[in-house]
């Protein structure tokens, strides 16, 4: 055999692996939005490195809970919502799609909001009519015959441009790799647990985790029959944690030493300009525009499919009436984002109201459903996953807790 017959079946075992990334690449891109990049930016400014440590452990939650979701989805044949029905009535399936609905579009905003904000400046014009455009984009994209594959190619260009836009800004910032290397030792600076929780709560996105059966089931829809499908969302969740890494790293170089407040995600750009020069800061954009287009895209699909499922219309990308939600999340995103320019802060408190009701609710039927073996077969939580999915959970009470203290009393 000649070395050049060999290509076709290295190409064939590399086509179906980097297809099984989708999932996982998908949710590390709806999860990696202008609100990230913000608070991740905000902890390296006020903090320095001092809670790089905390990335770690909101990212080892996130694996533990997106791969199980995943297991979830390969071990079933229906989706997750449906099989919270059959385990515990409609009632509770609705309430979670409603909630879920509620949380996204309320978030959305702020993705919208970003594009604006990164093309505005990057091309030195109004914001408003690239969120219109762009929104427009979006909802055009459904329109296409296969939208989850197009889902799919699109997160992973887009992942691709900010992993190109924050690891040139790494390089640039150069980082001392004595200080990253003992910032993974924990500890908690005076006055940043409010900042800490926050972070985690973004970063360890129950809903996302939630939403990784869906994509799961999405993409063996398009295998042949009798193909297996592999859980790969850990290199997905990986990219994320590396990627905010990164922005907390740079913050912790550039903005720290200056004592530069970051009020929103192009603050980073900005205090990049003046050292590093303007096309530093254009690649950054550029990367922050990524963020928040697969944010806008990523998080009106998570609202507009749940509910769809939730009133039984089912959970499939191309059903009519998901794509209708989706698009009506982002039509609410636009229109908060035209009339007010930013989130409205009775908009944040009313989506973490939301928020603290709906995400330990969705983590234990999760965890409870994962340890059934009447639908997980052979597939249902080991020992030790019950035991961190179990800590996880805990993190989870701990923080709706803490939540509620701030936001209520």
């Amino acid at each position: 055999m000649s070395k050049h017959s060999s290509l076709p079946a290295k190409t064939n075992r590399v086509k179906p692996w980097l297809q099984a990334l989708g999932p996982g690449i998908i949710t590390a891109a709806l999860v990696f939005g202008p609100s990230k990049i913000t608070i991740a930016s905000r902890l390296g400014a006020m903090y320095g490195f001092t809670l790089l440590w905390v990335v770690v452990v909101a990212i080892f939650f996130m694996v533990v809970f997106t791969s199980m979701s995943a297991r979830i989805g390969i071990a079933t044949n229906q989706s997750l919502l449906a099989t919270i029905r059959m385990k515990w009535g409609n009632k509770v399936a609705i309430a979670i799609g409603i909630g879920v609905f509620l949380v996204t579009a309320s978030f959305q905003a702020g993705n919208s909001i970003g594009v604006g904000i990164a093309l505005g400046e990057l091309t030195n014009t109004a914001s408003i009519p690239w969120v219109i455009a762009f929104n427009l984009v979006a909802i055009g994209l459904l329109f296409l015959r296969s939208f989850y594959k197009v889902l799919e190619k699109v997160m992973i260009g887009l992942i691709f441009l900010m992993l190109l836009a924050f690891l040139t800004t790494l390089f640039l910032s150069k980082p001392d790799i004595t200080e990253v290397v003992a910032s993974f030792i924990p500890s908690v600076p005076v006055g940043s647990l409010g900042l800490v929780t926050a972070f985690i709560a973004s970063c360890f996105s129950i809903v996302a985790a939630f939403y990784q059966t869906y994509l799961v089931q999405e993409r063996r829809r398009l295998l042949p029959p009798g193909a297996a499908i592999k859980d790969k969302s850990f290199t997905g969740i990986f990219i994320l944690g590396f990627m905010t890494a990164i922005v907390l790293i740079c913050a912790a170089v550039v903005l720290h030493p200056q004592n530069i407040k970051v009020n929103n995600a192009t603050d980073m750009a900005k205090a990049i300009e003046p050292l590093f020069g303007k096309y530093a800061s254009m690649l950054f954009l550029c990367g922050l525009f990524g963020a928040s287009f697969s944010a806008l895209i990523g998080n009106s699909t998570v609202g507009g499919t749940i509910l769809s499922d939730a009133l039984g219309y089912g959970s499939q990308l191309n059903s009519k009436a998901a794509r209708f939600l989706i698009a009506l999340v982002m039509l609410i995103g636009a229109t908060i984002a035209i009339a007010f320019g930013k989130l409205p802060i009775e908009l944040i408190v009313f989506a973490q109201s939301v928020t603290i009701l709906v995400v330990p609710f969705i983590g234990v039927a999760m965890y409870f459903i994962a340890n059934d073996e009447k639908f997980m077969g052979k597939m249902k939580n080991t020992l030790s996953i019950k035991l961190l999915a179990g800590l996880g959970l805990l993190l989870i009470i701990v923080l709706a807790l803490v939540s509620i203290r701030d936001l209520f009393f």
